[in-house]
């Protein structure tokens, strides 16, 4: 086994856990939940991410400080009935990597198209996203394409590595989030858009607009995926948790907050507010190259978007698969090289069958879901809600909470000790509870969100 790596500076750990949270769900996601309610949803947001978001990724990233281990591995060594929570953060990011993969390649393949397609207006069309995604090989392809870029930072460890490649990639994805949004927001017809998303409509406050905005913080933060244990578990004793925790929070928001004014005045310029309806792939794939392809210089547009979107879904892939392959060192006593070979393979066999449920497979479905979207509802809405409802039993009332407080303290004074206590005890674990309950109404139609 290798020996165990650790960031090389403080930097180096706030952009790859940024780089971990800021994701696909940031760029897509959170502009269409902001679409649906409005600026009560932004404003709602911010609240829940600077509380609860900050008590769950600073139990996280103390854990894995405190152990100087991965998921399974810190988890066990705190109290060795408590091992099953690293097994389920394992579990998710295991399911949760193949099908990333898939939608990674999906990216992929639309920045190639937008640097050497001919025709803007065909290959916007909802035509031309359906009749790829529906191919037997050619996005299996792609996908293999994005594992390969993401298995080349993972396999060189945590300095040469994660935080070179962090280190480049997120000041470059912020600069290009800020450029597009600022052009979108210069454009004609833009203002109605910037104006919904930013002035709060409390008649929209709703529990189900609580619950999405919930949903929305906890998934694009990362948390109760094992990856902040493992970054945590490469972090210095020395080094601020509370500060690098509040600056991985500005980073992870900021992104989503620009993506939003990137892609809600875009759409309303040219189509109107309620051509947001559509979410998820149809909202990334369909509607913005459509707005891309009416836009003056929209190849251009396009391409800087979907390279800035891929460095989003790499930064989080990388992120992903590390926190596997760190397990597999760590349980296995594997080398790196080993261990990420056993991840890429993971990857790219298992993301076939996600891949081919768009096509050969659309026949399967599963609670009325496509293959893609009960993996999706099975690691966000069940997995990833039970295990952080499990953690914030177990260090508030097991494992106490003044262990992760000594922690935090090792390197300064933690000033938000009192909100952390009273989140972790007694408020977190009731709107996890209620994030997986409605999650799972929702999903069988029994609520809507």
């Amino acid at each position: 086994m290798q020996e165990r790596g650790n960031f090389t500076s403080k930097i180096g750990f706030v952009l790859a856990a940024a780089g971990s949270a800021v994701g696909l769900g940031n760029i897509w996601r959170f502009p269409y939940l902001a679409a649906k309610y409005g600026g009560m949803f932004l404003v709602t947001y911010l609240i829940l991410v600077v509380t609860f978001g900050f008590a769950i990724m600073m139990t996280e990233i103390a854990i894995g400080r405190k152990t100087g281990k991965s998921p399974i591995g810190a988890f066990t060594q705190l109290n060795k009935k408590s091992g099953i929570i690293g097994w389920i953060a394992v579990v998710v990011v295991a399911i949760i990597f193949p099908y990333y993969s898939v939608i990674g390649g999906w990216v992929t393949k639309y920045l190639v198209t937008f640097i050497v397609g001919t025709n803007p207006t065909v290959e916007a069309s909802n035509a031309f996203f359906g009749n790829f995604i529906a191919q037997p090989v050619e996005p299996i392809i792609w996908l293999l394409v994005f594992v390969v870029l993401t298995a080349l930072v993972v396999v060189r460890g945590v300095e040469k590595g994660i935080e070179k490649a962090s280190m480049v990639m997120m000041p470059i994805l912020v600069v290009l989030t800020v450029c597009v949004a600022i052009y979108s927001v210069c454009l004609p017809g833009a203002l109605e858009g910037v104006k919904y998303y930013l002035i709060p409509d409390f008649s929209s406050l709703s529990a189900n607009m609580i619950l999405a905005a919930m949903g929305q913080m906890f998934y694009s933060m990362s948390l109760a995926m094992g990856i902040m244990i493992t970054y945590g578990s490469y972090l210095k004793k020395e080094d601020n948790l509370e500060k690098s925790v509040g600056q991985i929070e500005l980073f992870d928001t900021g992104i989503a907050v620009l993506a939003g004014f990137m892609v809600i005045p875009a759409v309303t310029a040219f189509n109107g507010v309620e051509a947001l309806g559509t979410g998820g792939p149809g909202l990334m794939f369909v509607t913005l190259p459509q707005v891309f392809a009416s836009m003056p210089f929209g190849r251009i547009i396009g391409i800087v978007f979907f390279l800035l979107v891929l460095f989003a879904a790499l930064t989080s892939a990388i992120s992903i698969m590390e926190a596997l392959v760190s397990t597999l060192c760590d349980q296995f006593k594997m080398g790196r090289k080993t261990a990420s070979l056993i991840m890429f393979l993971w990857a790219a066999v298992f993301g076939i069958i996600p891949s081919l449920g768009f096509g050969k497979w659309s026949h399967v479905l599963i609670f009325n879901m496509d293959i893609l979207t009960f993996m999706d509802f099975i690691t966000n809405s069940v997995l990833m809600p039970i295990g952080a409802l499990l953690t914030c039993v177990f260090v508030g009332y097991f494992l106490g909470v003044k262990a992760i407080c000594d922690e935090v303290e090792l390197s300064a004074r933690f000033s938000r000790k009192k909100m952390y206590i009273a989140m972790i005890k007694y408020i977190a674990p009731i709107f996890i509870l209620g994030i997986l309950i409605s999650s799972v109404l929702s999903a069988f139609g029994l609520m809507t969100l």
